[in-house]
């Protein structure tokens, strides 16, 4: 899928706050470039390019390094391969502002590689504005990281009828865990909230709609929780542990893209 090769109105853009994240996630290289040279690669020499698409050598000139651990050179080099239209002809991309997710294979040098087919996106000011403030979250000490599993989960009822408390905790890529917290103590609307690290914090609140911690639990939690995550807990208490969950999946809505990740 090729969603976001022409220029778009910021209000209208095509990319979601999940599709940016996805790409930005996985990018340590991203950079705001132009387009000096897209040399049209021949059929056979492309064996692997997607049915429907044009292969191009792009030579591109750095306008902005977004992220990128060492920096970047004035030019970059990558392939990319492009949709052709219903008639059958490559896009116009020469001179032409883009955002660029890559990495930076063996060869070295001015050469990238982008970490997806439609790492190649078209540049507006208010793309480049959300990229980086996600890379700015990614980055910060304190970022939530990637979820991995779900490993226990259980409800302790309160002493009052109505009353109780689930948890959730989960594993992650760096090892540092988050937990999810549900209460519900008399006369108070049930709640739950987020707490990052061994500790689970007072304070914790629900995260916002669009930020790096709503990504990594709306995008990336199952839909219910696993049977061996409630090893050991009874019948009553994992069903409220579940109706619980689905409160938290429900609050969290969503997770739209016009992408594949």
């Amino acid at each position: 899928m090729f969603p976001a090769l022409s220029q778009v109105p910021g209000d209208n853009d095509p990319l979601q706050y999940a599709d940016l994240a996805d790409l930005s996630a996985e990018a340590p290289i991203i950079v705001h470039a132009t387009i000096k040279e897209a040399i049209k690669v021949a059929p056979e020499r492309a064996p692997n390019a997607p049915p429907g698409t044009q292969r191009f050598y792009i030579v591109a000139s750095t306008n902005a390094l977004i992220r990128g651990q060492g920096g970047v050179g004035e030019t970059i080099r990558y392939v990319v391969d492009l949709p052709l239209d219903a008639r059958g002809r490559a896009p116009k991309i020469k001179k032409q502002p883009f955002i660029i997710f890559a990495r930076r294979p063996s060869s070295g040098g001015d050469n990238v590689q982008l970490i997806a087919k439609d790492g190649q996106i078209a540049w507006t000011e208010v793309r480049e504005q959300r990229v980086r403030s996600l890379v700015r979250e990614l980055v910060s000490r304190d970022a939530p990281p990637a979820i991995t599993r779900i490993a226990s989960a259980f409800h302790v009822p309160g002493t009052i009828i109505g009353e109780g408390e689930t948890q959730i905790f989960m594993e992650t890529e760096t090892g540092s865990p988050i937990s999810i917290t549900v209460l519900k103590r008399d006369g108070l609307q049930k709640f739950w909230a987020v707490s990052l690290g061994e500790i689970v914090d007072e304070a914790a609140r629900a995260p916002v709609r669009n930020s790096l911690l709503w990504y990594r639990l709306a995008c990336f939690l199952p839909r219910e929780l696993p049977a061996e995550a409630l090893s050991g807990v009874s019948a009553v208490n994992a069903r409220q542990a579940q109706s619980d969950y689905r409160l938290v999946l429900r609050d969290l809505g969503t997770c739209p893209r016009s992408r594949q990740p």
